[in-house]
C-alpha cells in the first residue's frame, strides 16, 4: 500500500505524510500540503492506523482527464448560428443608439409616416382582396380582432398618423387619445359582438362576422355575469366615455359645447348673459375647481377682502347682474386662462400668444396695484369672459426673447475690402459657421417646477406667486413677485429649501432682478443647449454694427445673444477653474477678431505659455509678431505694448487729437499731413489686440515687469486703440492684484472652485454656484449685477476653416522689434546671465556718481560682495571703470553724457 500509494501523489513527502495519514479525529481530512507541513505532530501520530483514508487515495482516479468527446456534426451549426444572432443584435443595437440621438421631430414624423404606411397595408388587406402572406397576417390579426369594424382600423391609423405630423406642439395629448379611442373601440366591439348574438369562441366565422375576438372577449364575461341588458348599458357608458375623452370635453361642459354648436350651426342664438348665470351656478356648486389667483396669497392667513369675497359671490341667480360686477377679482382670472388654454399655452406647453401674454401681466399688475385688489369692470371683454372655465393651475406666462432672424442677405461691408498697396482682402463667409437649431421652448418641466416653487411658498407661509419665466440655454430664470409686507429676505432663506423641492443644488437667486421688481430664482435646464458662434454673429444688431472690435460672447438667460465691443470695454479678464470654458470664450473672441475685421483694422499679439492653446491660429495676417510662448519674451512683448503706446500718445498730442478713432479718421480724410521736410508717411493706427492666455504663468517668471507693463497699459491705452484681455485659470491676488483688477473695469467669470475665487474676480459671490462648461458672468464696464450667459462655443474645423481662409488671402508681416532676439542677445546672455537689470543699473550709479567703488555698490543695490565684485568685473571688461587698485576707489572711464550709449551697448542695441 505505501508503495502504491507514494508513486504519484506523495513523492516529494513520502515518509511524512505516510506518517500524517493516520492522526485522528478531523486532522486526516486536511490537505496533504499542510499535513506534510506540520512535521512535529506527524511523528508523535506515527503508529496510527492512517491506510484506509489516505487523501492521495481519494484524488487518484480524479487525475485522469476524460476523454475528449467526438466532434458532433451539429456542434458548429449551433456556433454559427448563435454568431449571426449575436451580429444581429449588434446592428439592431446599433440602430437603436443612432434612433436615440435622432431629432425628435424627425422621430415623430417616422412614426407618423410609419403609422400611414400601415394604414395602407391594413386598408389593402380588408377593403380588397390583397393575397400573398401579408394579406393573409392582415385578415388574420385586423378582422380576426375586429369584426366587422375591420373597414375603420385604416381611417384610425390614417386620423392619427395625420395628428402627428400637422400637431407635433401637442405631445400632452397623444395619451388621452390613444387612452379615448381604446375605451370607444372596446364598447362599439362589444355592443356589435351582443347585437349579433354573441357567438361564441368555436364559432370563428361568427366572432369575425361580429365583434371579432375583442369584442367576443368584452361581451362574453359581462354577460355571463350581469346579463345582457347591463352589459349593454355599461358598454354605451364606455363609447360615451371614450367620446368625451377624444374630444377632450368634461360632462359639466357638454350643454356649452351644444349651445356653441347650436350657434355656429345657426340654430340657436348666442346669450352672454345667461352663459354668465350658468357658469356662476357652476362656480357655486363646485368652489374646489376655481382656478388659483395669480398672487399665491392663500399661502398665508387670508385677509379680510379674502374672507368676503366668496359672500360677494354668493348671491341668487335671479338677480342677473353684469358679469363683472357680480365676481370683480376672479372673472378675469377665468377669462385670461380659458383663452390661455384655447391659445395652447397651458394643454401643449408652448408659448402664449403676446396678447394673452400682455393680459396676464397686466391683470396681475393691476391687481398689485390697485387698493382693493379689483379691476375696472369693463375691462373684460364679453368674447373672453363667455369662454369655459379651465380647471388646473394657473398659466405663468414665458417670457424668453426670440431672437429675431435676419432678413435676406448680410450687408456687403464684410465681402470685398481695399487695403494699402492695392490688396483686396475678402473676409471669411458667416457660412463657414455652423448653425444651431431654434432655441428650446416651454416644456413640462418648467411647469413642474413653478408648481414646486409655488408649493414651498405655501408650505413656508410667503405671500408670494411665480409671475413668468425665461428659459436660457443652460438656466431658466423664474420671476417672482413678492405680495405687500413681505420681506425679500423670506425668499433668499428659502435657498436650500427650494433647492430640494427641485432637486438641483445649483439653485441661485437674484435679489432683485435688474430693473424689475421681481426676485430671480435661477434653476438649471436638465436639457443643455448648444450655443454657437455663428448664431451669435448673425444676429441683425451684430450684422449692422461695422465696428472690428465688436466680438460674440454668448446667450444670456433671457434667451438673447451678448455681444461686446472690446473699444468700449475697454479690457477683460476672464477666469475660471479647468474646464469651465475659459479657452472657447478665447477661440470665439479670435475668431470673431478674424470674421469681422482686415489686418489693417485690428492686429493681434497672442500670448500663450501653455503652447498648445493657440496654436491653431499660427500664421494669420493679424498677428503683429509670432505666438509667444517663452513667458520671458512675453513680458518683453509687453514692454514693446508700453512702447507702441507712448508713441501713439507722442502722434495724438503733436496732432491735437485725443482718440484714435479720430486721428484715423483725419488721416483718411486728408485733414492731417506730416511736417514739411519729414519722409514719414502718415497712416490709419490699427486696433492693437493683446491677449494674454494664462497670467498666472508670467506672473510667477517676472511678477515686477509684467505688473508695471499691466499697469501702464490699463491705465493709458485706451484712448490709444490697445486693448487687454487677461485670462488665468487660478484668480488669486498674487496672479490678479489689486492693481490689475483696478484698471481692468470687465469681468467674465466661469465656474471657480470656491468662493474666494469669485470675490477676486468679480468682487461678489456668484462664480462658485455656476454648473461649468460655458456658463459664466459677465459683468461689464458701469453694470451693478453681472449678467448669466452661456458661452458661445466654435469647433476645432470652423476655427480651421476661417484661419484657412484668412491664410490664403494674405501673408502675416511681422515686426522685428516686439521682442528682443538675435546674435547680439545671446551673446550677452552668455556674458551676463540674468544679471543684465542689476548691472544697467551698476553702470549708472557708477556713471552718474563717478565713484566706482564694490561697497557703495553693496549698499545701494542691496546686494552680496561676491555679486557687487562680479558686476564690477563686468564694467571692467566694459571700459566702464579701470582696474582695481587696491582698496582705492576705481577710476570712471564714462562721463555722464555717454550714459545713454553705454547703456546700449549693455542692453545689444548698439550692433556693429
Amino acid at each position: 500500500m505505501a508503495s502504491r500509494t507514494s508513486g504519484k501523489g506523495t513523492q516529494r513527502t513520502a515518509g511524512p505524510s505516510k506518517q500524517r495519514a493516520g492522526a485522528p479525529g478531523g486532522a486526516a481530512k486536511k490537505p496533504a500540503a499542510k499535513a506534510a507541513a506540520r512535521k512535529p505532530p506527524a511523528k508523535k501520530t506515527a503508529a496510527k492506523k492512517a491506510p484506509p483514508r489516505k487523501a492521495p487515495a481519494k484524488r487518484a482516479p480524479a487525475k485522469k482527464a476524460p476523454p475528449p468527446p467526438a466532434p458532433s456534426p451539429t456542434g458548429g451549426i449551433v456556433r454559427l448560428v448563435r454568431a449571426c444572432g449575436r451580429a444581429c443584435g449588434a446592428v439592431f443595437r446599433g440602430m437603436g443608439r443612432g434612433a436615440k440621438n435622432l431629432d425628435e421631430a424627425h422621430r415623430r414624423d417616422g412614426l407618423g409616416l410609419l403609422l400611414l404606411g400601415l394604414a395602407l397595408v391594413v386598408a389593402a388587406g380588408t377593403w380588397s382582396n390583397l393575397s400573398g402572406p401579408v394579406g393573409d397576417l392582415v385578415e388574420l390579426l385586423v378582422t380576426g380582432a375586429f369584426g366587422r369594424l375591420d373597414l375603420v382600423v385604416p381611417i384610425l391609423l390614417a386620423g392619427i398618423a395625420i395628428r402627428l405630423i400637422r400637431h407635433p406642439e401637442q405631445p400632452e395629448a397623444n395619451g388621452r387619445i390613444v387612452i379615448g379611442l381604446s375605451a370607444l373601440v372596446i364598447g362599439v366591439l362589444g355592443q356589435v359582438a351582443i347585437a349579433c348574438g354573441s357567438p361564441g369562441r368555436d364559432n370563428a366565422v361568427g366572432v369575425r362576422d361580429a365583434g371579432g375576438y375583442v369584442g367576443w372577449a368584452v361581451s362574453k364575461p359581462l354577460i355571463f355575469t350581469l346579463g345582457q341588458m347591463l352589459a349593454v348599458a355599461l358598454l354605451v357608458l364606455l363609447t360615451v366615455f371614450g367620446l368625451l375623452v377624444v374630444t377632450a370635453t368634461p360632462v359639466n361642459a357638454i350643454p356649452q359645447r351644444l349651445r356653441a354648436l347650436g350657434a355656429r350651426l345657426g340654430v340657436l342664438e348666442t346669450e352672454p348673459e345667461a352663459d354668465w348665470a350658468d357658469d356662476e351656478e357652476e362656480w357655486e356648486e363646485r368652489p374646489a375647481r376655481r382656478p388659483r389667483r395669480a398672487v399665491a396669497a392663500e399661502a398665508g392667513e387670508p385677509d379680510e377682502r379674502e374672507a368676503e369675497a366668496p359672500a360677494e359671490r354668493r348671491r341668487p341667480r335671479k338677480e342677473q347682474a353684469p358679469p363683472a360686477v357680480a365676481r370683480p377679482k376672479d372673472a378675469v382670472d377665468v377669462a385670461a386662462e380659458a383663452a390661455a388654454a384655447l391659445d395652447g399655452a397651458v394643454l401643449h406647453g408652448v408659448q402664449p400668444s403676446p396678447l394673452i401674454a400682455g393680459l396676464s401681466s397686466s391683470i396681475s399688475g393691476e391687481r398689485r396695484g390697485s387698493g382693493e385688489g379689483g379691476i375696472p369692470s369693463g375691462a373684460v371683454p364679453p368674447a373672453r369672459a363667455a369662454q369655459p372655465p379651465v380647471d388646473g393651475p394657473p398659466s405663468v406666462p414665458d417670457f424668453t426673447k426670440v431672437p429675431p432672424e435676419p432678413d435676406g442677405a448680410l450687408p456687403a461691408r464684410a465681402e470685398q475690402l481695399q487695403l494699402a498697396g492695392d490688396i483686396t482682402y475678402s473676409l471669411p463667409s458667416l457660412d463657414l459657421l455652423s448653425r444651431g437649431g431654434p432655441g428650446k421652448t416651454r416644456s413640462a418641466a418648467n411647469d413642474a417646477i413653478v408648481a414646486a416653487l409655488t408649493n414651498v411658498f405655501q408650505e413656508f407661509k410667503v405671500d408670494a406667486a411665480v409671475t413668468g419665466f425665461t428659459r436660457g440655454p443652460t438656466v431658466t430664470r423664474y420671476e417672482v413677485e413678492l405680495g405687500p409686507a413681505v420681506k425679500v429676505e423670506k425668499i433668499t432663506a428659502l435657498a436650500k429649501n427650494i433647492a430640494y423641492a427641485v432637486a438641483s443644488p445649483d439653485v441661485r437667486i437674484i435679489s432683485p432682478i435688474p430693473g424689475k421688481s421681481a426676485v430671480g430664482i435661477e434653476i438649471p435646464n436638465t436639457d443643455r443647449e448648444m450655443v454657437n458662434l455663428g448664431d451669435v454673429l448673425r444676429l441683425a444688431d451684430a450684422a449692422g454694427d461695422e465696428h472690428p472690435m465688436l466680438v460674440a460672447l454668448g446667450k444670456d438667460v433671457e434667451g438673447g445673444y451678448v455681444m461686446a465691443n472690446m473699444a468700449k470695454m475697454p479690457h477683460l479678464l476672464v477666469a475660471g477653474a479647468t474646464g469651465s470654458g475659459k479657452s472657447s470664450c478665447i477661440n470665439c473672441l479670435i475668431t470673431s477678431v478674424m470674421v469681422r475685421a482686415t489686418p489693417e483694422d485690428v492686429r493681434m499679439v497672442l500670448v500663450d505659455p501653455k503652447r498648445v492653446e493657440l496654436t491653431a491660429y499660427e500664421g494669420i495676417p493679424h498677428l503683429i509678431t509670432p505666438i509667444i510662448t517663452n513667458p520671458k519674451r512675453a513680458a518683453e512683448a509687453l514692454q514693446w505694448v508700453v512702447r507702441e503706446m507712448d508713441l501713439r500718445y507722442d502722434d495724438l498730442a503733436a496732432y491735437g487729437y485725443r482718440h484714435i478713432d479720430d486721428f484715423n479718421e483725419a488721416v483718411r480724410g486728408g485733414k492731417v499731413k506730416p511736417p514739411e521736410g519729414s519722409e514719414r508717411e502718415l497712416a490709419p493706427y490699427p486696433y492693437l489686440l493683446v491677449i494674454v492666455d494664462e497670467l498666472a504663468d508670467l506672473m510667477m517668471v517676472a511678477p515686477r515687469d509684467v505688473e508695471d507693463a499691466i499697469v501702464r497699459i490699463t491705465q493709458l491705452a485706451r484712448a490709444a486703440g490697445i486693448h487687454l484681455v487677461l485670462a488665468t485659470q487660478r484668480p488669486s491676488v498674487d496672479v490678479v492684484t489689486g492693481l490689475i483688477k483696478a484698471n481692468v473695469p470687465s469681468r467674465l467669470a466661469f465656474a471657480t472652485s470656491s468662493l474666494a475665487d469669485s470675490r477676486v474676480i468679480l468682487d461678489q459671490p456668484g462664480a462658485e454656484k455656476l454648473i461649468g462648461k460655458g456658463d459664466g458672468l459677465f459683468l461689464p464696464m458701469g453694470a451693478n449685477k453681472p449678467v448669466r450667459m452661456q458661452g458661445a462655443f466654435v469647433t476645432e474645423a470652423e476655427v480651421a476653416a476661417v484661419v484657412q481662409h484668412c491664410k490664403d488671402q494674405m501673408a502675416p508681416v511681422f515686426r522685428d522689434d516686439v521682442t528682443v532676439g538675435g546674435r547680439q542677445k545671446k551673446e550677452i546672455d552668455e556674458d551676463i546671465g540674468d544679471d543684465l537689470d542689476l548691472l544697467c543699473q551698476a553702470a549708472e550709479l557708477v556713471v552718474s556718481t563717478q565713484f566706482g567703488s564694490t561697497s557703495m555698490l553693496q549698499r545701494k543695490l542691496r546686494v552680496g560682495f561676491a555679486k557687487a565684485g562680479r558686476l564690477m568685473d563686468l564694467m571692467e571688461s566694459r571700459h566702464i571703470v579701470g582696474p582695481s587698485e587696491g582698496s582705492k576707489a576705481r577710476d570712471v572711464l564714462v562721463k555722464p553724457d555717454e550714459l545713454d550709449g553705454v547703456l546700449g551697448v549693455i542692453r545689444g542695441e548698439a550692433s556693429g
